[in-house]
């Protein structure tokens, strides 16, 4: 529930191309009014994504599965290829699982760099981004706690540097999507064996069990954030079919980074919406 409040109140923080937010829903009059009500709710779904942050960090180091220490810390260093070939083939799911979580910071440097910005600018982004390239959704929940719409105004320059004209580069959507589709394909097309070894391995090991889970939730706070990038760039009429397909676990977010419109071709900037007064 505290999830979908964020979807509306972003939603209604923006003006897109959703006809229900351009008519000023009751939703939207909740939200953005300056009355209490938005204030309340927004600290309620922040609560609430704190919460499920603290009970995960919790979950993970006293109650996820501990039963193979030894064989965790060497899967890691098989993974970051700090092992010599000692002729143990790795399980091709969880290949398929470490490289596409090396992925997903990627996606998500994409999404929120610089639609998913907050508007409190003591609260930055490249921070928790930076985290999430080591930690995953464990080190970007903080930040979804603190993140308030609209986000700050885009200069055109700052489109033409660095990191912005890599992340809204086609190049690294497209590189980044065929290369997800390849690792995704490796693991889904592992034997029947290789399957029930990884589900073995995810019921002993905390560190596949906690990756699984970061999988997880990345794959399920990314639709949000492709509708707000969509949003933002005044998009959505035109892309909103895309949404449905932003569920399918990094393969959906990832097309859409390679299919949306650079910022230079919309014809309203990034920050019109935020900029614009209620």
């Amino acid at each position: 529930m505290g999830l979908f409040k964020k979807w509306r109140s972003a939603s209604g923080s923006q003006t897109m191309g959703d006809p229900a937010a351009e008519k000023g829903s009751p939703v939207e009059g909740e939200s953005g009014g300056g009355g209490n009500g938005g204030e309340g709710r927004d600290w309620t779904t922040s609560i609430l994504l704190f919460v499920l942050w603290a009970g995960l960090m919790f979950y993970v180091f006293n109650l996820a599965p501990n039963q193979t220490p030894s064989t965790d810390l060497y899967f890691l260093k098989k993974l970051l290829n700090l092992k010599s070939d000692d002729g143990f083939k790795m399980n091709e799911v969880l290949v398929s699982l470490w490289y596409i979580m090396g992925l997903w910071p990627l996606v998500y440097s994409m999404l929120l760099l610089p639609s998913g910005r907050s508007s409190n600018s003591n609260v930055p982004v490249w921070p928790f981004l930076v985290l999430s390239f080591f930690l995953g959704a464990y080190g970007l929940l903080p930040y979804f706690v603190l993140w308030k719409p609209p986000p700050p105004p885009v200069e055109e320059d700052d489109l033409k540097r660095w990191p912005l004209n890599f992340l809204e580069s086609k190049f690294t959507a497209g590189i980044t999507f065929a290369a997800g589709l390849g690792i995704l394909c490796y693991g889904g097309l592992a034997g029947e064996s290789a399957w029930k070894e990884f589900y073995q391995y995810f019921r002993e090991s905390r560190f596949i069990h906690a990756m699984s889970i970061d999988f997880m939730l990345l794959s399920s706070f990314a639709p949000f954030w492709v509708y707000n990038d969509m949003s933002a760039r005044k998009w959505y009429d035109q892309g909103s079919w895309l949404l449905p397909l932003s569920l399918v676990p990094f393969l959906g977010p990832s097309l859409y980074l390679v299919l949306r419109p650079l910022p230079k071709a919309t014809p309203i900037p990034l920050n019109s919406a935020a900029s614009e007064p209620k």
